[in-house]
């Protein structure tokens, strides 16, 4: 592999742009979600990339945070501060802030300084008050880190108008039920990975009926709420989108509540995914031929 590539799959890495990718697409699907004039679609490629931004800054800081945990589970111990290959110093945290205020200034000139706020917000909820203040402490560190998702929801609808609206609301909320599940099921099929590192999921504290009960009805919860927008205006393709994807992650739920395993715990965190997927295409959809 070249050295580009090595640094590439660093930054990767480093800035978890997986993550960031889809805390970026919940800002674009409030701001398809809307309504008022849209965006300038130069404007909104640009603030969807403060989003990135912001969420990339959080989640360096996690890495940096967390290199002691990292370098305990199998699946994160690659991570460059947890292997050493990047030395943890000030300058590093230095960097993190730089591009956190950057992408806040690009994020106030783009959809103005309400939907900067929002963005962070959500930084601040994962890189702080997740990552320092409850990851390690409470059972409850993910269901308050959901909130990272529901800003950047509020964030993209901000950028259309400032004034807060029903549906992207209700969408923030569908993120706030989305998360803990998600990460949950994650959690459950890389079980001795938190165990080692004592990090205190739900499904790493309770027992199988309790934690899968939990993840049920959660899926359950969010297949209702996400259908709520078809009550505010949202059409036929939105409400397909919603249905399949929901009514997917509930079946898979079922199936993790029967008969939990590495395999059907898997299988819920790709559902999730795909629940995710669809919910944001819809919105994208119907917005589009709205």
């Amino acid at each position: 592999m070249s050295s580009v590539s090595i640094a590439a799959a660093r930054i990767l890495s480093l800035l978890k742009l997986r993550i960031g990718v889809a805390i970026a697409a919940s800002a674009v699907a409030g701001m398809a979600a809307a309504e008022g004039p849209a965006l300038a679609p130069t404007a909104a490629a640009l603030f969807a990339l403060a989003v990135l931004g912001g969420a990339g800054a959080a989640g360096a800081f996690n890495h940096y945070y967390d290199r002691d945990i990292d370098a305990r589970m199998t699946r994160t111990r690659g991570r460059p501060f947890a292997t050493g290959d990047l030395c943890a110093n000030g300058w590093w945290l230095l960097s993190f802030g730089v591009l956190l205020a950057a992408s806040l200034a690009l994020a106030a000139a783009t959809g103005g300084v309400v939907a900067a706020i929002y963005v962070f917000l959500g930084a601040f909820t994962y890189g702080v008050v997740y990552t320092v203040w409850m990851k390690r402490r409470t059972v409850w560190n993910i269901v308050v880190g959901g909130l990272a998702g529901s800003f950047a929801v509020l964030a993209g609808a901000a950028a259309v108008d400032p004034a807060p609206q029903a549906v992207p609301v209700v969408l923030a909320l569908v993120m706030f039920l989305w998360t803990p599940p998600h990460f949950w099921s994650l959690a459950a099929a890389r079980h001795a990975d938190y165990a080692a590192a004592r990090v205190p999921m739900l499904p790493i504290v309770a027992a199988d009926r309790v934690w899968t009960l939990v993840v049920l009805l959660h899926a359950a919860a969010l297949l209702a709420l996400s259908l709520v927008p078809l009550g505010f205006g949202l059409g036929w393709l939105y409400g397909l989108c919603a249905a399949a994807g929901g009514g997917y992650f509930v079946w898979r739920s079922w199936r993790l509540y029967r008969a939990p395993d590495r395999k059907a715990a898997m299988d819920n965190f790709k559902a999730s995914l795909i629940q995710l997927t669809l919910l944001v295409l819809g919105i994208i959809l119907d917005a589009a031929i709205g």
